[in-house]
């Protein structure tokens, strides 16, 4: 055989080999770039503060850098939209509240500028659980729930703020105007933090929110925490009652956040990175650092996030329909 044939043949035969390992070379290389660690609020909020914490640790792990993005607006969903539009490739990440689940069905946001709850992106892990609490200003006058809905119901005006349209702390605060048979006015805030500063200058009496932003306050007494709305009281506050305890039924609303690729994330980045992230869970200094932010660490499969996403979202749908919850 010709010397320049037997070159030619050699040539297409590693071309072809190169064609067909290049795609898992690539993949086994990943991350090989910085990560984008997308959060769809400003920053301030317990779900930026464990982005950041996050990101340090996986950037420790994986050897390259993970940036948290900040994309606020609309209840989360412009941030969220954005990574389900982002190449499936692990590089745009996104680490959600539970609003996820539900911001849409009380938006009436859809088309482009929305996003598939349940088939738009590719659950990774559930990171943590927060247990959300009724906390009034410590200048309300108001020291507990009674006191708080006999205000209500003797015609003061009274309203409660949220972290958003949408978010579980709203859906809670009408849940509870239901069982409690009052009719606190909801005032949404862009996010965590000015929500918290609105209740501490005494502007709005009360909100429900996760432990963490509040617990500062809650120790100074310049924020009174009047119950839980969990099954059981929190270990993170064991004096304070649930709303259950206190007679207010099917007033049970659980927070959670979990980290999301875009669909289709190939199930080697989701297995290695489910793989990382449950073992940053586990490190003693992320187990108190979440508790301080009132988080509770979950991990598990990538199945325990898509599982809790779709259960939110359908029990959510129904309360949202006979409530008739809708945007500010």
């Amino acid at each position: 055989m010709p010397s320049t044939r037997r070159q030619a043949i050699a040539a297409a035969l590693a071309f072809g080999v190169a064609c067909a390992t290049g795609p898992a070379r690539a993949e086994s290389s990943y991350p090989s770039k910085p990560i984008t660690l997308v959060v769809a609020y400003p920053a301030g909020g317990d779900t930026d503060a464990l982005a950041r914490l996050f990101a340090e640790k996986l950037s420790a792990r994986v050897g390259q850098p993970v940036v948290v993005d900040n994309r606020p607006g609309a209840s989360g969903i412009i941030g969220s939209a954005y990574v389900s539009k982002a190449q499936p490739d692990g590089y745009t990440l996104l680490l959600a509240p539970s609003t996820f689940s539900i911001a849409q069905l009380v938006l009436k946001t859809g088309g482009t500028s929305g996003y598939d709850v349940l088939n738009g992106f590719t659950p990774i892990v559930q990171t943590g659980s927060l247990p959300l609490f009724l906390v009034a200003s410590g200048a309300s006058g108001m020291a507990s729930v009674k006191d708080l809905v006999a205000a209500a119901k003797a015609g003061k005006p009274l309203t409660y703020a949220s972290p958003g349209s949408g978010s579980p702390m709203h859906i809670l605060g009408e849940m509870f105007n239901r069982a409690a048979g009052v009719n606190l006015a909801h005032v949404p805030y862009k996010g965590v933090a000015p929500a918290v500063n609105d209740v501490l200058g005494g502007h709005v009496p009360a909100t429900f929110i996760t432990l963490g932003p509040v617990a500062p306050y809650l120790a100074n007494g310049k924020m009174l925490p009047l119950a839980v709305a969990s099954h059981e009281r929190s270990a993170l506050a064991p004096k304070v009652p649930t709303l259950q305890e206190l007679g207010y039924k099917d007033v049970e609303v659980t927070a959670w956040n979990g980290l999301w690729g875009p669909r289709n994330l190939p199930p080697e980045i989701v297995k290695m990175l489910n793989a990382h992230f449950n073992e940053i869970l586990k490190m003693p200094e992320i187990v108190s650092r979440m508790a301080v932010l009132g988080t509770t660490p979950v991990g598990g499969s990538a199945d325990v996030l898509g599982k809790t996403n779709a259960a939110d979202f359908a029990r959510f749908g129904k309360v949202i329909k006979e409530l008739g919850i809708q945007a500010d």
